[in-house]
């Protein structure tokens, strides 16, 4: 397997015969099912994993020395990157502007890359090489550029875009020289194309475009380019009323991109238009905002679109990757695709037609709070399997009772500007102060999904944080306040928890780990993620941590790994029933996935990246890459 893995071939068959053992690609699979055939780590040893070795990635500051300048070390910088392993290299982006390879067993720098631009805070793609251009990483920055490098080498490869570089806000943001355009998640590949998205304003409305766009690997040359907000001419352009369309800025891609690599598909999980709580000013449905879009990946031409928040007005982003896997019913395979969603939503689709594999219903959703100028959309689209896996409504007796000063807190947040009002799902964000479940930041978020084929399992990580906002008048209708200091405690940030200890304001759990058959659409098992270490001293049932960032991967050692909490643990779990296994408290949080791979030595490792996360300790290294085996 790994003397295939040396043999110039395409890109896409390059991955398909390295992923046994590798790490090719940020999802292991062009399909993003997270999921390792290695089992060597298993349920009965996997409580004897050790640390095997670790790397900082905050550069060491540099002592004065004769003609030469102290240079201290830079400050803490948050990441969020997971290492690839391809080839006998682990290849890893770090927040200090720099790329490297390091050897996979121990650690050790075989060649590091510093670039003049920050690279996307996710990580890297991979391509495999073919017989006129080697292997290649392919990065993409927080500031809109992308480059390659030699894989083998780590050299810029010059003959790609202008000199090695291609300034990606050209073409999307000309109007706009100073609107935010950069990548904040590795690219996609197939064959000899790299697929690029884009992170950009929340508001105004105008600004830079969330084009997709697929660019040659060997040239840099732009293949072809997909409107998320169709442009005249183009289908579903029509959906658009007056010239609302125009310049609009949003409906982008600024999480992971899948391609089915048999069928030639991409699918692209579409964010909303700007502005994301005021819709007056692009009424409809807004199409492809809030949608997950499938593509030929050749072409760039529609094949379909599921939309999963119409005329959204709350920030319910698209971002997750969709999850290319296999649904079992009545002894036949469904090719599905899975679309987990900031609303807590799992949608399952016919991954070549679109059509739902559980049924969907149109809902009516509260109107009850009505901006001037805007109207929200009467309904919106419900799966009747699986159920929600968030909290979508609240009540004033659901106020969190973990201690009674905490809940004297939640209640006096609840009675600002003579009581906040509450329910839901879909609740609207109106003039009057409201909580709203999910908040802004999900239910889900950009975390992946992972897959456990034998199963039949998907596993979610989702979170129950919401906001308390309101909107107010602003120059171009209305805008989305926070509620803040000047208001309420310090530290809220416009969110219904006590910020300083991050705990919120509703019952627990705050945030889970959650199994579905996606063959029955039901349940398996759920059980909260992480925990406050202040509130179990006390006796409280483990609560979850919010904001959970990061992944879940799945093996068929019969374990998920998982970090993801703030709590700085990094944890694996018996994939089967959820019950945790093993755990290691690590220097900060890991907010990014976790991978596994096997060694030359023949030995499986599991990898994640730590820092820049919630504890900033005084030692915090600012991104320590851990590495684990087993004795």
């Amino acid at each position: 397997m790994r003397a295939l893995a040396t043999i110039l071939l395409s890109g896409s068959f390059l991955t398909q015969c390295v992923a046994q053992t590798d790490w090719p690609i940020y999802g292991h699979d062009p399909g993003g099912q997270q999921f390792s055939p290695l089992k060597q780590i298993d349920t009965t040893n996997v409580s004897k994993l050790r640390v095997a070795w670790t790397y900082d990635t905050r550069p060491a500051a540099v002592p004065a020395s004769e003609g030469v300048e102290a240079k201290p070390a830079p400050r803490n910088r948050a990441s969020q990157a997971t290492p690839l392993m391809v080839g006998g290299m682990l290849y890893l982006s770090t927040p200090y502007n720099r790329v490297v390879a390091l050897e996979p067993e121990t650690g050790k720098v075989i060649w590091e890359y510093e670039s003049a631009y920050p690279p996307s805070g996710r990580g890297i793609a991979y391509w495999g090489g073919d017989e006129t251009l080697p292997p290649q990483l392919i990065v993409t920055t927080m500031n809109g550029w992308l480059f390659t490098l030699n894989a083998k080498t780590g050299k810029l490869t010059t003959t790609f875009g202008d000199n090695g570089l291609i300034n990606l806000k050209m073409g999307v943001a000309d109007k706009f020289p100073r609107g935010r355009y950069g990548v904040s998640s590795p690219g996609a590949v197939y064959k000899n194309l790299v697929f690029t998205g884009a992170q950009l304003q929340e508001e105004p409305a105008n600004g830079p475009s969330g084009d997709v766009r697929a660019w040659d690997v060997h040239t840099g040359k732009l293949v072809w380019t997909f409107h998320t907000i169709p442009r005249p001419g183009e289908k579903n352009h029509e959906t658009w009323q007056e010239d609302q369309w125009e310049n609009r800025s949003g409906a982008n891609v600024w999480g992971f991109m899948t391609v089915d690599v048999e069928r030639g598909l991409l699918y692209l999980p579409v964010g909303t238009p700007t502005p994301d709580f005021f819709g007056g000013t692009r009424k409809g449905p807004n199409l492809y905002g809030s949608s997950l879009v499938a593509v030929e990946a050749a072409t760039g031409k529609l094949k379909w679109f599921f939309q999963t928040t119409h005329h959204d007005n709350w920030d319910y982003d698209v971002t997750a990757a969709p999850a290319l896997i296999d649904v079992s019913q009545n002894g036949k395979k469904i090719p599905a695709v899975a679309q987990w969603t900031k609303q807590g939503l799992l949608f399952i689709l016919n991954r070549v037609t679109g059509e739902p594999i559980y049924k969907v219903e149109e809902r009516a959703v509260a109107r009850d709070n009505p901006v001037p100028g805007d109207e929200n959309w009467p309904t919106q689209p419900f799966p009747v399997k699986p159920p929600p896996l968030a909290r979508m409504t609240f009540k004033a007796e659901e106020v969190s009772k973990v201690t009674p000063e905490h809940e004297k807190f939640c209640k006096d947040l609840l009675a600002l500007e003579g009581g906040a009002m509450t329910g839901g799902p879909y609740a609207q964000y109106g003039p009057k102060l409201r909580v709203i479940f999910p908040g802004w930041v999900g239910g889900g978020n950009w975390s992946p999904t992972a897959f456990h084929p034998d199963l039949g399992y998907i596993y979610v990580t989702s979170h129950d944080l919401a906001n308390v906002n309101k909107m107010v008048p602003a120059e171009d209708g209305f805008t989305f306040r926070r509620v803040g200091p000047d208001a309420a405690p310090p530290n809220l940030g416009g969110r219904f928890w006590d910020g300083v200890k991050k705990w919120p304001c509703q019952q627990p759990p705050w945030s889970e780990i959650i199994a579905v058959n996606v063959n029955t659409g039901d349940v398996a098992w759920r059980g909260p993620l992480g925990e406050f270490d202040e509130l179990t001293a006390l006796g409280v049932p483990k609560t979850g941590t919010p904001e959970p960032r990061g992944g879940p991967i799945a093996t068929a050692g019969g374990l998920l790994f998982i970090g993801a909490s703030i709590d700085a643990r990094f944890r694996a779990l018996e994939a089967r029933t959820g019950k945790e296994l093993w755990a290691m408290k690590l220097v900060d949080a890991a907010k990014a996935t976790p991978i596994t791979f096997q060694g030359k030595n023949g030995k499986q490792y599991v990898a994640v990246l730590a820092g820049g996360g919630e504890t900033r300790p005084p030692d915090n290294p600012g991104g320590r890459l851990y590495v684990f085996a087993l004795p």
